[in-house]
Formats: structure tokens, C-alpha cells, sequence
């Protein structure tokens, strides 16, 4: 298999995978099996839904944003550092994982939360790998990028460079 667009050749198979064996663990253990959701009576329904919301409102902003910059077809060839990717370099990886964090949280599964770090994982080796790519296409560029832009949160200090 042939990466195509700067992807991971297996990217797209893999979050495909990985998106419906999440539904498939999430959806048994939260409404069917309810073996790992024992957490849910030390925390309310009202807290559950408040995180749920918000991880799903910043999961849409950065998939919305993110998916708006890149596929925008006379956008400037370059790095791309506008709209979410000024805060994150992965803001489509990161409001997939927003997603599922989510999901988890509004059930306290702790099988689908087990199962969101396995998906962390992929995302990280995957977005390492565009990343080394990217490297190679912008070198200087992409570099400085990655030192001004957290990888999978907001980097709260500025980096100061040398002049």
C-alpha cells in the first residue's frame, strides 16, 4: 500500500478499524454488558454530560477548522499554521480523540478508555510519521512550526528564537 497525500499508507483502514471497534466496545460494555462502567456511580450524570459536551464543542471546533484549512483548494503552498493548526499540529487526530474521550466519559466505561489510549497510540504513529514527511517537504519550515506548535496540546509559552 502506496501513501498518498503525505498520509500513513495504513491511516485511513486503521482509524476506520479502530473508529468501529471502539462503537462496537463502547456501546456493548455502556448500555448491554455494563462491566466496566462501575465508575459512573461515584460520578453524576450532570458531570459526565458537562464533559462530554465540552470535549465534543472543542472536538467540532477542531475538526470543523482543521478539515476547513486543509481542504480549501487555493490555500498557499506551504506550512499550513492557520485556523486550528496555529494550536495544534494534529487538530483533526485530536478532535477524533476529543470524540471518543467524550464518549467514554458520558458512560465511564473504562473498557472504551483502555481501548482510547490504543487509539491514542496509533494516532501518535501515525501523525509521526506525516510529520517526518513534512519534515522532508519544508524542512526549515516545518522545523520552526514544530517548535511554535504542540503536537497534541497548545503550547502555553511562546518559544523564543534566536534572532
Amino acid at each position: 500500500m502506496k501513501a498518498r497525500n503525505g498520509e500513513h499508507p495504513w491511516g485511513d483502514t486503521g482509524q476506520l478499524i479502530l473508529f468501529l471497534c471502539f462503537m462496537i466496545v463502547w456501546v456493548g460494555d455502556s448500555f448491554f454488558l455494563r462491566v466496566s462502567t462501575f465508575p459512573s456511580s461515584h460520578l453524576p450524570l450532570y458531570v459526565r454530560l458537562m464533559i462530554m459536551i465540552l470535549a465534543m464543542m472543542d472536538a467540532a471546533y477542531l475538526v470543523k477548522s482543521g478539515h476547513g484549512v486543509v481542504s480549501h483548494v487555493h490555500h498557499p503552498p506551504g506550512v499550513v499554521s492557520a485556523g486550528a493548526y496555529r494550536y495544534v499540529r494534529h487538530p483533526l487526530y485530536l478532535g477524533s480523540l476529543l470524540f471518543y474521550f467524550g464518549l467514554s466519559v458520558s458512560t465511564a466505561s473504562l473498557f472504551s478508555f483502555g481501548l482510547l489510549v490504543v487509539i491514542f497510540f496509533f494516532y501518535d504513529y501515525i501523525a509521526s510519521y506525516e510529520e517526518r514527511l513534512l519534515e522532508g517537504k519544508y524542512g526549515e519550515d516545518y522545523l520552526h512550526y514544530k517548535k511554535t506548535t504542540g503536537k497534541w496540546l497548545p503550547k502555553v509559552w511562546p518559544i523564543r528564537t534566536k534572532a
